[in-house]
Order: structure tokens, then sequence, then C-alpha cells
């Protein structure tokens, strides 16, 4: 992995690229260079490069982490300049195809791009994040996984860098990650923006052969992607004694290559032995795998953290115990020289591995939505980690082949009521692995770790009642910026609660009203109270109305989004989604159409447990209507306490009745929560009756109230 950081049409691009080169130095210490375009200077020290002088208002800037031959960058093509952070795996098929003479995977994308143009790209196996300057127009684009980082802002020109740190540093407005699945095309002299779309991957046509010819399809397609990205010096492995991780090791042994399994765990404390670091002892002594340990107290726990957090530039309490897990091990690898690691995300996403797989009404559909946003929850936080201590990461579950193949992989094959990874777990039994190694189950590496209770631990030592507030201590920047869907309702809510709980910055509400009252896609009564709960959280609000017909009232949401992203910059979209696969599908097929993350936060969250969550939190709600066997009008207008979630279990128990309203039972109005600094209160209400079981609570006058 390397570096990669450009300016263009701001004041001081020399300034700001190599002052960003030393920012991220450890990204690459091989050798760093700078262009113009025109003229290319590297060096082995970035103080050398001090001397360059430019008249032109733009620098590209490269500092290089050689693997595959030290060809120093920025290079120079037909009329063409690149920087590359890539790892191009069928580089010498493609060069030896198209007679190119490159000497690395590096030259050979430039030639590609050179003689094909920025189509060229899907002709490539591999991992990569580039900048390509030609005929006045650049083009950045990813790797369709986005395991290589890009981040940019489009303040006042153009500013990219590999790390978004480098973009904070320099106050840059409007950070924004490069969506994977998009190309964006800068026009130099017009200083404007185009954008290209990339096609994703598909779960069909599902694959109808039998189970046997799968596995052993499957079984292949896993050692060609383990091998595949197999360096020539000796590497590191990082190794929890799980599935994933073990296959890799034993692929890796059965093709006799030289390598080192690294892991970490905290075994400070009356806590118990780290169950990952059990299982990975037993397994590294059963197959001869050659193991180191660190093994942490709570004083280096917290000197860990200390630089794991600003490092990630994220206080998400999984994503910092899971970074430092992973960087305690990176530090030993660092330490004995290896140049590569190899981690076994993915696995889970491909294979049904989480909890949120089981619940699934198409699993292979929730599959690839895990994919989707796997560049956001995982890949920038594990790739700064690796590259603070000068390793290259390297993923083979996140390779084009196996993924194209796994995702239409029947879902009988990958979980039941009993096992998880059915067909991965077989696979692992045919390398020889025992059963019971095979069969254990997934352990999330925070908790296997008991790296989650050193941090717990750390924040009462501290002086913190919750472990968000001590990781906010470390980092106390926001994360990312949204807009929450808000219907008005009970899910909304505490979706932006739970989302400001883990300090993501909430800029503004988006409220559709639909003049369908059996909309496919949004909550309709009461739509107009948004505006009054909007003012009580001191949030803007953007008010789209549509029509709800099925396909149009998409568009209108469409519509809002881009109106929140143009005029608050956001980021992301966060949905109150439990279980509705519509809903949170087109969501996340417009926000990959604009560029933006989305955010599930209450995806597949037990439904009683929600209902009390709210109540026990101090959200206040009543239900503004009902259509369900067992409920009715006396269930209108009144605030939802713990006994009528008790009434709703047992009626769920008796005629199935979701409990928290997400088969249309009953919608919810939010008249108070921790996010409100003034209260509803409802002066007037009509409730319309239709049937037995199904009434509407119309409010008719309402006013806020200081709490």
């Amino acid at each position: 992995m390397c570096g990669i950081i450009g300016v263009f049409n701001q004041d001081n691009p020399k300034e700001k690229v190599l002052h960003g080169l030393k920012i991220i130095r450890n990204r690459g210490k091989d050798c760093f260079g700078v262009s113009d375009g025109k003229v290319t200077l590297t060096s082995k020290k970035i103080e050398d490069l001090n001397n360059y002088a430019s008249s032109l208002p733009f620098l590209l800037g490269h500092n290089l982490h050689s693997i595959v031959g030290e060809v120093p960058q920025p290079l120079n093509g037909i009329n063409s300049t690149l920087v590359a952070n890539c790892e191009i795996y069928n580089w010498k098929e493609l060069d030896q195809k198209y007679n190119f003479n490159s000497r690395n995977d590096a030259e050979l994308l430039l030639n590609i791009l050179d003689k094909k143009g920025i189509e060229g790209i899907e002709e490539l196996d591999g991992v990569f994040a580039f900048a390509y300057l030609k005929q006045n127009k650049l083009y950045l684009a990813r790797d369709i996984f986005g395991v290589k980082p890009l981040w940019l802002s489009k303040q006042n020109g153009l500013f990219f860098c590999s790390e978004s740190k480098v973009l904070k540093h320099f106050k840059q407005s409007y950070i924004e990650e490069l969506n994977p699945r998009t190309i964006m095309i800068y026009d130099v002299k017009k200083n404007n923006f185009e954008i290209i779309e990339r096609k994703f991957f598909s779960t069909k046509p599902e694959i109808k052969k039998d189970y046997n010819t799968i596995k052993r399809e499957l079984t292949g397609l896993i050692v060609n992607a383990v091998a595949k990205r197999i360096p020539d010096q000796k590497f590191a492995i990082l190794f929890s004694g799980g599935v994933d991780s073990t296959i890799i090791a034993l692929i890796c042994k059965k093709l006799g290559v030289d390598f080192t399994c690294y892991t970490a765990a905290y075994t400070g404390g009356n806590i118990g032995y780290p169950e990952d670091l059990k299982w990975a002892k037993n397994i590294a002594d059963k197959y001869g795998f050659e193991l180191k340990v660190n093994e942490l107290d709570l004083e280096q726990v917290e000197n860990y953290l200390k630089k794991v957090v600003p490092l990630i530039e994220n206080n998400n309490g999984v994503k910092a115990s899971v970074a430092l897990t992973f960087y305690a091990a990176c530090d030993l690898a660092r330490k004995d020289g290896a140049r590569v690691i190899f981690s076994g995300l993915g696995s889970e996403e491909l294979f049904a591995g989480y909890y949120r797989h089981k619940n699934s009404y198409d699993v292979n559909k929730e599959c690839l939505s895990g994919l989707r946003i796997i560049y956001e929850r995982d890949n920038y936080r594990d790739d700064v980690v690796t590259m603070n201590n000068n390793l290259e990461l390297r993923v083979p579950f996140l390779d084009k082949d196996l993924a194209e193949y796994a995702l239409k992989i029947p879902a009988k094959y990958k979980l039941n009521e009993k096992r998880d990874k059915i067909v991965l777990r077989d696979v692992a039994k045919d390398f020889g692995l025992k059963e019971d190694y095979a069969e254990r189950p997934k352990k999330a590496a925070q908790y296997g770790s008991k790296f989650d209770k050193a941090i717990r631990k750390l924040a009462k030592k501290n002086g913190f009642e919750l472990r968000t507030q001590y990781l906010r201590s470390l980092y106390p920047e926001a994360n990312e910026r949204v807009a929450v869907l808000f219907s008005s309702g009970k899910d909304s809510g505490l979706a932006l609660h739970v989302m400001r709980k883990m300090n993501y910055d909430v800029e503004c509400l988006i409220t559709i009203k639909s003049e369908n009252q059996d909309s496919w896609m949004f909550h309709t009564p009461n739509t107009d109270i948004a505006e009054l709960q909007a003012e009580a959280m001191g949030l803007p609000i953007i008010v789209q109305t549509t029509e709800g017909e099925k396909e149009k009232e998409l568009a209108d949401l469409k519509k809002a989004i881009q109106k929140a992203k143009d005029k608050f910059h956001i980021e992301g979209v966060v949905t109150g989604a439990l279980y509705s696969r519509y809903q949170r599908d087109r969501v996340e097929k417009i926000c990959d159409e604009l560029g933006l993350k989305s955010f599930s936060p209450l995806w597949h969250m037990n439904q009683e447990e929600e209902m009390r969550t709210l109540v026990n939190e101090g959200f206040e709600f009543i239900f503004s209507s009902v259509a369900a066997d067992g409920l009715n009008k006396k269930w209108l207008g009144k605030v939802i306490t713990n006994q009528d979630i008790d009434k709703l279990a047992e009626l769920n128990k008796k005629n199935g009745i979701n409990i928290a309203g997400e088969g249309g039972e009953f919608e919810s109005l939010l008249l108070d929560s921790p996010e409100f600094k003034m209260k509803i209160i409802i002066e007037d209400g009509e409730i319309v009756e239709q049937d037995e079981n199904t009434a509407k609570f119309i409010v008719k006058k309402a006013k806020l109230v200081r709490k």
C-alpha cells in the first residue's frame, strides 16, 4: 500500500502536498514524489522535494510502500500522470496481453488507462485507489470493495488524499469518502465535477448445482484468492482461531510458504482467559503454525488506545475496540519486519456469519447489503491501522471472482437454525480442520480478545460513566455528517438518538409527506408534526411532498436527499428500519446513486427490546393508528408504557403481532425524547374509527412546552 495526495485550484498546493506526505509518511517510506503533470521529482527523502518549483495551480504527490518492484511515482505516460495505491494481482497477464513491458502493477495501471481510458479498470483483478490526469481531466477511482481509501474535499477546487486527517489538518470543509461504486472526473480548467456509476455484484441467478460441486468450485476460488495475494517474502496473518483466518493459514501451509500468525488480547484483571487467545494457541499448536501473541495489561491497552482512536479518526466503540485488537497484532508483525498481513475480513458477508443474516428474508441480499457498506464500516479502519505499522493489508475474501460466486450460493448452504457459514465450515473440514475447530461459533474480535472489557474498565478508571464518553475524550471530533429520514414516529427518533450517542453529526431531518395514506414507503399519519419535532430538537428539516405512487415516491425521496446533500453537505442517510427490506433496499440504492452512505442502526434489533429501550430511555410516544387483531381505538392517543408493552408481548404470543409494529399493526407519534429540548403537548385530537380493530388518531392542535 502507498499514499496518494493531490491539490487542484487551491492556494499553496506545494505546501499542502508536501506537508500531507509527511502526515501520512507511514503509508510508504521507500520513496516520495511530486508532479504537476509536466515535471516530476522523486527522492528517498521528503525534504529533497522542497526544491520543487511549479507555476501550475495543482500538484500530485505520492509515497511508496514497495512490494512489487520499486518503481517511484508519480508515473508519466502518454500526456498523462498517475499516482496510485494499488495491488493488481493479474498485472503480469494483462501486461503480456497488451505487450506493455510494464515494470510493476502501477505502471501496468498507467498503461491500461492510456490505452483503454477509465473503462480499463474493469479488467483489473486487485485493489486500488488512484488519480489519473490526462488532458486537463483528473479521474479518481477505487476498487469496487473500497479496500484502498480515498477522501476528498471539493471546497474551492479539489483536495484529495488517502487519509482524511490530512484534509482535516488543512481545515477543508465537507470532507467525503469517494464511493467505490463511482468514478469522479474533475475538469481542471472548468473546475467542475462529473460522476460515472459502476456496476456492483448481483445475487442472481442463483447457482443450481449440487452441494458437492458448489463446495469443490468454492474451494478452488478460495485457494486462488489466497494464492494470488501471497508475496515473495515472509508475511503475517491476523489470527483469531476463527474459521476465516484458520482457512487462510491452512491454505498457506499447504502451499508451503513462509508466514507467521499474530494475535493480541487483554489478559489483565480477573475477567477470565480471552477466548480468541485460547483457540488461536490450540489451533496453532495442532497444525504447526508459528504464532506470536501480544498480551496486554490495562496500562498497555490505554497507551495503544491513545494512538488508535485518533489514527482511525473515529470514536465509535465497536470500531475502536476492533482497531485496538488489530493494531496490537500488527505492532508485533511490524517489529518482526513483515511487510504484508492477511485478514479474514469479508467472510461474514459472503457466507452469512452475522446474527442479522439469520433473521433476513433474503440471505444473499443481506450479504450484498453488507458488502456495499464494508468500505465505511471496516475498510478504512483496517487500512490506516496496517499502514501506520508499515504493513500492506491483503483480504482474500474480498476477491471479485470469489464474491461473484459466493453471493449466488443458495442460502440453505450458508445457514440454517443450527449452523451459519455452513459451506465455508465444510470447506475448512475438507482442508483437514477438526470438527470442533471448524464449527467454532463466531466471536466478535472485541469480545474474543477481551479488549471491549478493558475499554469499559478504562472508562470507569478515567471517571466516565459510558465507554463512548471516554473514547470521545481521546478523539473529540464527530463522525460523519448525516441526515435522518424522520417519519415523526418512534423508530426514526430512536435511530437518531443512537447515531448521536455514537457521535455522528446529525445535520438535518428529512420528512416525506405522502398524499397516499397507503404508501409503500412512508409513515403517513400526523407527519405535519415533524416540523414541530424538528423545532423541539433544534434541527433543520427538509419536507418533500409526494403523491405516493409506488415507484414515483422514490424519485421524490431522492430529490429530498439530494437537497440535504446540497444544502447541508451530508455524507450519509439514517433510517429507522428494523426489518423492512423494502424500505432499506431502496434507501441504500438512492444513497449509492448519490454517493452517500446508508445507516440503519436499529437493523434486526429485537422488537420487544426496541420498545422497552424507548420507554426506559425516556421516549414518550403514542400510537397514531392501529390496524391489527387485538388492538382498538383505546390504544390511541395515550403514552405507551412498559405495561402496554407487556400486553403487546402477550398479543404476539397469541396472534403473532409484531411488538414494534413493523408489520403495519400500528404507527406512532413521538412527543418527547432525550434529543428534545422541548416536549410536544397535544391540545386537541380526534379518533377516526374504521372498524373494531382499525382506527387513526388525528392531531388537530399541538404546541411545544419547556421540559
